[in-house]
């Protein structure tokens, strides 16, 4: 069975907002208007589907971005250059049929021709175990801790090091190869993921 992972649309939204809104605790609510202007923002947004339905999503931004998130200013204060996951969300029926692995994996072949780290909160609620296993299994690592403001839930922020970029960097600079698979992701044509994992 297959993970097609394409860019959102603005038809995709109201079912985003229906799956961020029943992700549980780990996802910090939404309403429209915000996320029409994560939509308007995002340097990074794509949906995953199985099935012909939508499993997941994931929004990212890179470190310049005009976002307004405490995480991501956080992070912002501390390190120069980064690709920050603002939110990753996988339908509750979907879980643990490797939807999640499946959109961190093409987040990070975006993120690391363009940024030398990732970085992500997740919240220590109850519970968070399993989120901040799943992360350590990728490579990430605790650097610090935020409290949101206003009585926020306490966040791990999280950083991986992209060991691709030095030599993109180095080789190509900013000016990467005119190739379709290299465009902004709201420019790529649909890719369909083979996935044989179950996390």
């Amino acid at each position: 069975m297959s993970i097609a992972i394409r860019d959102v649309h603005e038809q995709d939204l109201d079912s985003v907002l229906a799956l961020n809104n029943a992700a549980g605790p780990a996802i910090l609510p939404l309403d429209a208007a915000r996320l029409r202007r994560l939509f308007d923002a995002a340097e990074y947004f794509r949906v995953a589907e199985r099935d012909g339905t939508m499993a997941g999503f994931l929004i990212g931004f890179g470190s310049h971005a005009p976002h307004d998130s405490s995480n991501f200013a956080w992070f912002g204060e501390r390190y120069p250059e980064f690709f920050y996951i603002d939110r990753v969300v996988v339908a509750s029926r979907r879980r643990g049929g490797g939807v999640g692995r499946a959109l961190y994996a093409d987040a990070q072949s975006y993120a690391e021709l363009r940024y030398p780290q990732l970085a992500c909160e997740v919240f220590l609620e109850q519970g968070a175990d399993h989120a901040l296993l799943f992360h350590g299994s990728f490579g990430f690592r605790e650097v610090g801790q935020n409290v949101m403001p206003g009585d926020g839930p306490r966040a791990a922020m999280l950083m991986k090091t992209l060991c691709s970029y030095p030599w993109v960097h180095a080789t190509y600079g900013d000016a990467l190869p005119d190739a379709p698979w290299l465009l902004q992701p709201r420019h790529l044509a649909s890719a369909t993921v083979a996935t044989g994992t179950h996390a």
